[in-house]
């Protein structure tokens, strides 16, 4: 073996070091199949000088690094697969349906990302979001068949359905949770984030409110003789869209990736948020 080819394998083997643990695809169960090749941490690089951050196997932060994207650079697509107008918001694309009506928006992206992450854990008994009007809709009464009888801002549990605990009643019971969360609800039940340099990968940027917007962070980064952090960030927006992942406007030589110390105002390309709108998980 040649000088050149042990070099070639020693880079290789460094690159593949770097990444973080492999995700299963049956972790992502709204896809047949997800090659290696199309997830995030292998598509996307650490900026020169910076190594991303490695994250514990079976964990959601290591399920959002390991994010399926589609092939090369798609459009965004609406539900009802018309285009969307703005298409300079996204670095990529990634691969999940959006559905077929207009319900998987900014919130709802972020409450689809979690509770797929929790589905494929079968962590049921963690799966619950709030509706507007602070009911709190545990999926581990949707399983057993129950199903929220709304009568304006009441809402009960009825036993309408057999016990299922199914993917397709899943996907039913988040269509039903995004028919009545939002950014208002679930940003009341999300934790404020004092300090931006303890930002973690699934954090949240959200402004609650009607409407309000939420994007979260996928992926981070560390420049190991600076400390310094970068994010990385995906949403999905009005009307209800392919989640995508955000270019950086204010950096392009930087984006996607964008600076923990983005300074008082974190500019995206169709929202902007202040440093105290980062949430995390309770």
């Amino acid at each position: 073996m040649t000088y050149y080819r042990i070099f070639a394998v020693y880079l290789l083997l460094s690159i593949i070091s770097q990444l973080p643990s492999t995700a299963q695809s049956n972790e992502y169960p709204w896809l047949a199949d997800s090659p290696p090749e199309n997830r995030l941490c292998v598509r996307i690089a650490a900026p020169p000088g910076y190594h991303r951050i490695k994250t514990e196997a079976g964990s959601f932060g290591n399920w959002l690094q390991n994010l399926p994207l589609k092939k090369g650079q798609p459009p965004v697509y609406l539900f009802n697969d018309e285009l969307k107008t703005n298409q300079s918001a996204q670095a990529a694309v990634i691969e999940i349906d959006v559905g077929k009506n207009d319900l998987q928006q900014c919130a709802d992206a972020v409450i689809r990302l979690r509770a797929e992450y929790l589905f494929s854990k079968k962590r049921f008994q963690d799966i619950h979001f709030n509706f507007t009007s602070g009911f709190n809709a545990e999926y581990k009464k949707w399983i057993q068949g129950y199903r929220p009888e709304v009568k304006g801002n009441s809402v009960r549990w009825k036993k309408q359905a057999a016990g299922d605990s199914s993917y397709g009643s899943f996907k039913r019971y988040l269509r039903t949770v995004f028919m009545y969360a939002g950014s208002y609800s679930l940003s009341r039940e999300l934790e404020p984030v004092h300090d931006i340099h303890k930002m973690k990968i699934g954090d949240i940027f959200i402004q609650g409110g009607f409407p309000g917007h939420a994007v979260i962070v996928v992926d981070m980064a560390v420049n190991p003789d600076t400390g310094e952090n970068l994010f990385m960030l995906a949403q999905s927006y009005m009307p209800a869209q392919d989640i995508h992942i955000l270019k950086n406007p204010a950096q392009p030589d930087l984006s996607p990736w964008y600076p923990v110390d983005f300074g008082d105002v974190l500019i995206t390309p169709e929202w902007t948020f202040r440093r105290e709108d980062l949430k995390c998980l309770k």
